[in-house]
């Protein structure tokens, strides 16, 4: 599988997401259906009015299955009661204010791209649908951009460029909503360069549930003299679905990073608040025939890549404008190999796209790639994939993960080749990748935001994708076994000296299943961390203590 491939099972389901008015946010931070504090009622009328929905969807209307099965993941079914779709975050808070008194389990659905069973799963009676919140726009009041839950990735790219000439370095995956994209940690083609999109995370406004059942939402910020800052680090990693419903997010970059020549966001021109991505970026492939890689050959290629990184990862690292995803399928009849965009000026790309080559084909029995370059705008580099669903409604997945601090070892990867080319498996919608990381992204320390995994070079997936129900026990097997063996010298699970964790964003429910996981590392170590998620749970404890918002990788209560 090419990692274009890999992106559009990523990218599935993208086009089945509602669509909603952009409403414009011109005089000030609210969004368009939320009156301004002071209102009068016929003004805050009129807001109401404007807004979309709320809109209660039960299993009669005809709009019920295209809601019910927006999830892409269809290993995973639910039938809920209704479906809320919100247009404010007043219509949020009467959704789950209506789903706790009537003792319902509410599940939320931004984008529709989660893995697990988090949104689709038996127990959700009712969903609460946020395809309807996708403004995004400038915050004169708090110096931010905010973007709403509902809005893609790719809505929030064109918008925020064509408005104001920044980004925030988020996904390739552009179908993907704004809503647990952020609070998972959110990387990207520009994480090498300007770290991950929560490390410009300003503030998150959030529906939560207090002791007494009461639903109301809530902004914390990054500021430390904000009570409630203990709920924006939460959403800088965390994960969804732990605390309650986020409904918007703010962005600017932190102090002297985006703040303008003054240092200070309060003197700054929106413009200088968040990162200008370059005008043009080089977008790039090498790719290798399976035919003409034994296993030597394999081995010594992708022991190179895994130096590469070793040597052009830190931060500041004149190689961090290299993205790239290196993949490869379960499918000999293919090819395998690294994709991505390089964000410099023309004559640099090119030069550092030499010398990536140059290095994979270091090394007896590497041949030279088949290779690609093209130079893009940026927005249309970025944008270029971002349309309809790409893979069959019927779509089932797994996926795994693991971050490195080093490239794999000669066993490691003698385990990866022989289960790839495992002639009793040939499945093209089944892939091993390996990302680029680091750069900007480890020059946070560990602690300053959810997300701890800050001394990485590579993020690595493994994911399979299948179609007919009958497959899954084959399918799952095939996966879990591949991972297994990968990590043989630290139980099954990356938790070696070279390891440092998984990624919750791509949630794997086997590392909390004690048959299936059975390291002795526990799952919250792997994502969080043990210092992490002991902070995780105190928040966990303050904002949703009846536990109103839970699935199977959700953050426990201390109590």
């Amino acid at each position: 599988m090419s990692a274009s491939t890999r992106r559009d099972l990523l990218r599935a389901g993208a086009a089945a997401a509602v669509a909603a008015p952009a409403a414009a946010y011109a005089a000030g931070p609210a969004q368009a259906a939320s009156p301004a504090p002071g209102a009068s009622p016929a003004q805050a009328a009129d807001a109401e009015a404007a807004a979309f929905g709320p809109v209660t969807v039960r299993p009669d209307d005809p709009r019920y299955d295209s809601l019910r099965l927006r999830g892409y993941n269809h290993r995973h079914a639910s039938r809920p009661s209704r479906i809320r779709l919100v247009g404010t975050t007043a219509d949020v808070v009467r959704a789950v204010d209506d789903a706790v008194r009537a003792g319902r389990r509410v599940a939320v659905r931004s984008g529709g791209h989660c893995f697990e069973d988090f949104v689709d799963h038996p127990d959700t009676d009712v969903v609460i649908d946020m395809s309807g919140m996708r403004d995004v726009g400038y915050d004169p009041r708090r110096r931010a951009f905010v973007v709403e839950a509902g809005a893609t990735l790719a809505e929030a790219y064109r918008r925020l460029f064509l408005g104001w000439g920044v980004t925030v370095p988020g996904g390739t995956c552009t179908g993907v909503g704004a809503g647990g994209h952020v609070a998972g940690g959110g990387y990207g083609a520009l994480c090498r360069l300007y770290g991950l999109t929560v490390d410009h995370l300003y503030a998150v406004e959030v529906v939560v549930v207090d002791r007494s059942g009461r639903a109301r939402s809530v902004v914390a910020t990054r500021e430390a003299s904000d009570p409630r800052r203990d709920l924006w680090w939460a959403h800088t990693g965390g994960g969804g679905g732990s605390f309650g419903v986020v409904t918007r997010y703010w962005f600017r970059s932190p102090t002297g990073a985006g703040a303008g020549p003054g240092g200070t966001a309060a003197d700054a021109d929106p413009g200088d608040l968040l990162p200008r991505p370059p005008a043009a970026v080089l977008t790039y492939s090498l790719d290798w025939r399976w035919a003409d890689l034994d296993e030597d050959a394999f081995v010594t290629l992708l022991r190179n890549y895994g130096r590469w990184g070793e040597r052009n990862s830190a931060p500041g690292s004149p190689a961090a404008p290299l993205y790239g995803e290196f993949a490869m399928s379960a499918s000999t009849s293919g090819t395998i190999g690294i994709s991505g965009q390089i964000a410099a000026g023309d004559t640099a790309a090119r030069r550092l796209l030499d010398d990536l080559q140059a290095a994979l084909t270091g090394g007896r029995g590497v041949p030279r790639p088949e290779r690609r370059a093209e130079t893009l705008p940026w927005l249309h580099a970025t944008l270029r994939t971002s349309g309809a669903d790409a893979v069959p409604f019927t779509s089932r997945m797994k996926i795994k993960s693991g971050y490195r601090r080093r490239g794999f070892s000669a066993a490691q990867l003698g385990a990866l080749y022989r289960g790839l080319t495992d002639p009793g498996y040939d499945n093209p919608f089944s892939t091993v990748f390996i990302n680029t990381y680091g750069g900007q992204v480890n020059s946070v320390s560990p602690g300053a935001t959810a997300m701890p995994h800050r001394d990485s070079v590579f993020l690595v997936g493994f994911l399979t994708g299948w179609m007919d129900e009958k497959e899954d026990e084959r399918q799952l097997r095939w996966t879990r076994e591949l991972y297994d063996k990968v990590w043989a010298d630290s139980g099954g699970v990356p938790a070696g000296a070279d390891d440092s964790g998984t990624f919750i964003n791509y949630p794997d429910n086997d590392l909390a299943d004690p048959a299936l996981n059975t390291s002795g590392t526990p799952w919250h170590t792997l994502y969080f961390g043990e210092d992490g998620y002991a902070r995780l749970q105190r928040a966990k404890e303050r904002w949703d203590p009846r536990n109103v918002f839970h699935h199977a990788l959700s953050v426990r209560s201390l109590t």
